[in-house]
């Protein structure tokens, strides 16, 4: 059974001027995981108990999402990738992960994790990643149906509108719509209402969930994330680091040519599990397993 239950104490570090809740529970190698939108650590809660006897597991709130700080915000700016990847950079430097390093990430959390582990390649031993933004998109990734005002193409469109104010500041739509539709169980309330906590007030708590949105790198926009998600391909396609694909079936944004993509990395291993997009939700003992899989074979040698 899947435990609503998080025995995770959170742990506070200050970065910029501002708190960043994250768990680190376990000793051994540093297992970093991130987690993408809008979700936070608590995503990562059934899969840490499987990796904390053999590793140290660091889960960390990105900023102004789980329980670390928001930033003052007005519009999109507070939220870009880069402001993201700096507080996720000064908090890691702060907890001396040492080398041989594992990253793991799902959504905008593999975009930080592959991105992370690029620039820090030779403290890097592992990458585990699953429904993973791996590399742009175009529009035409996501079909036009005229009748469908929940498809994809639709959704992201009207994110990416004056509309998306409303969709999120005011509905919290990325919370209430998308976690429960993209997981194949039931997600519970008292698991969502830990998903609803960091968004309870309406407008600029919830900037995050759209910013993010709006920073998905399609058809060449935004700029910088599209160059930043190209350069992480490029580096998976030529590193030999272990990688571990997790491909969740029937899946969400890894479909088609994107699973070949991930498939055709070196040294590379694919572990199907069932699951939609937040695989973590529908397979965490699966995830779980996969890591400390891999955490005994590079400790083993």
């Amino acid at each position: 059974m899947i435990s609503a239950e998080d025995r995770y104490p959170r742990q506070r570090a200050t970065v910029d001027g501002r708190s960043m809740a994250y768990v680190d529970v376990g000793a051994g190698r540093s297992v970093v995981l991130l987690h993408g939108n809008p979700t936070s650590s608590y995503l990562w809660r059934n899969i840490i108990p499987h990796i904390e006897p053999v590793a140290r597991c660091i889960a960390p709130d990105l900023i102004g999402m789980g329980d670390s700080d928001k930033l003052p915000s007005t519009d999109d700016e507070a939220y870009k990738y880069a402001i993201h990847r700096d507080y996720l950079d000064g908090l890691l430097e702060q907890l001396d992960l040492g080398t041989g390093i594992i990253m793991v990430g799902q959504d905008w959390g593999s975009v930080l994790a592959f991105d992370w582990a690029r620039r820090h390649a030779v403290r890097m031993d592992g990458i585990v990643h699953f429904e993973a933004i791996i590399t742009p998109f175009t529009w035409e990734d996501f079909p036009e149906n005229p009748e469908d005002d929940d498809s994809a193409r639709a959704w992201f469109e009207g994110l990416r509108s004056p509309e998306g104010e409303r969709m999120i500041l005011e509905d919290n739509m990325f919370v209430e719509t998308r976690i429960p539709t993209r997981t194949l169980r039931e997600v519970t309330e008292e698991e969502m209402d830990v998903y609803r906590r960091p968004y309870l007030n309406p407008g600029e708590d919830r900037r995050p969930t759209l910013t993010w949105a709006r920073n998905l790198p399609i058809s060449g926009e935004p700029t910088d994330v599209v160059e930043t998600v190209e350069a992480n391909a490029k580096w998976l396609q030529e590193t030999e680091i272990a990688k571990v694909f997790i491909r969740g079936e029937p899946g969400g944004l890894i479909q088609g040519p994107r699973i070949d993509f991930c498939r055709s990395l070196p040294n590379t291993r694919e572990v199907p599990v069932p699951g939609m997009h937040y695989i973590q939700e529908d397979s965490p003992d699966e995830i779980g397993q996969a890591v400390a899989d891999l955490v005994r074979e590079l400790d083993r040698g």
